[in-house]
């Protein structure tokens, strides 16, 4: 390694070091999911990204689904998937395939995965300590969920214990003896307020909001909240983005301060975005 290199690494810890001391002891909830979840070599960057936050003092929940998971299984036992608005319709059989999916599988193997590298993670659902509580959105999805109440003390426990909380979007029916499935972007950013987060990082398979879509350069690197309006207006703001953007609206108006689009498919975009000057993705703030 020649003195350029050793000067380059030098500069990106010391850039790292007031974003460090800003966000120490602070929570960031991060939705994980996409091609991020796919790819092994992805999944271990984002895991490593929240590992040397946690070590360097900052409180990381991760809040996951499992969407291609839970199709590969419905697959293997013959059931087709079927969706409704872009939600998954789902019927008693299909919620049980969620439950097992995503409070098993994915879940267990993504503790394991943090553990194994060094981490320290405990795997909860949204039915442990009544984390989530749900009343059925609407007939025509089936058991799908909306979130009513948060209780977040089991996290505030596990985050207090030293753990790295790691959560799958399984929900405690109140109004119904069954459990529901909930949209991780709405999980995590329901949880991101009741834990009173600092930030809110949804990772995507797009580098973020786009003037064009076809075009990364053309990514909007900043919005303010008065701006969402107009952007959706005027259609920059579609299609599938228009989710993940009133997910953040959301947790920006009940108190979180910054919320993030970033593109999983970029390895530590994380850390790039959170503690270096120049972010990689879309930050929203007031």
């Amino acid at each position: 390694m020649d003195m350029n290199d050793y000067m380059e690494r030098s500069t990106v810890l010391v850039e790292a070091l007031p974003y460090i001391q800003k966000y120490y002891g602070k929570t960031v909830v991060i939705k994980y999911g996409g091609n991020a979840m796919i790819s092994e070599e992805l999944r271990s960057a984002v895991i490593s990204d929240i590992i040397l936050l946690h070590l360097v003092g900052v409180k990381v929940v991760m809040v996951h689904g499992g969407g291609p998971e839970i199709g590969g299984m419905l697959q293997k036992i013959g059931k087709q998937s079927r969706f409704v608005d872009g939600l998954r319709y789902t019927d008693e059989e299909t919620m049980d395939v969620v439950q097992q999916v995503l409070c098993g599988k994915v879940n267990k193997h993504l503790v394991s995965i943090i553990n194994n590298l060094g981490g320290k993670a405990i795997g909860l659902c949204g039915l442990d300590g009544a984390l989530f509580q749900a009343k059925k959105l609407d007939e025509k999805y089936g058991l799908v969920g909306k979130i009513v109440k948060v209780e977040p003390q089991v996290v505030h426990d596990a985050l207090n214990c030293g753990y790295i909380p790691v959560v799958s979007t399984v929900a405690l029916g109140i109004d119904n003896d069954t459990a529901y499935n909930i949209n991780a972007d709405t999980a995590a950013a329901e949880l991101a307020i009741s834990l009173g987060a600092e930030k809110l990082i949804l990772l995507t398979d797009v580098r973020g909001v786009l003037k064009d879509p076809k075009d990364d350069s053309t990514l909007i690197s900043q919005i303010r909240l008065n701006e969402v309006p107009g952007l959706l207006a005027s259609g920059i703001i579609g299609g599938g983005m228009i989710p993940k953007i009133e997910c953040c609206v959301n947790a920006l108006e009940r108190g979180v301060h910054r919320t993030h689009i970033l593109d999983g498919r970029i390895p530590h975009s994380i850390l790039t975005e959170m503690l270096s000057h120049k972010g990689i993705g879309t930050m929203l703030w007031e």
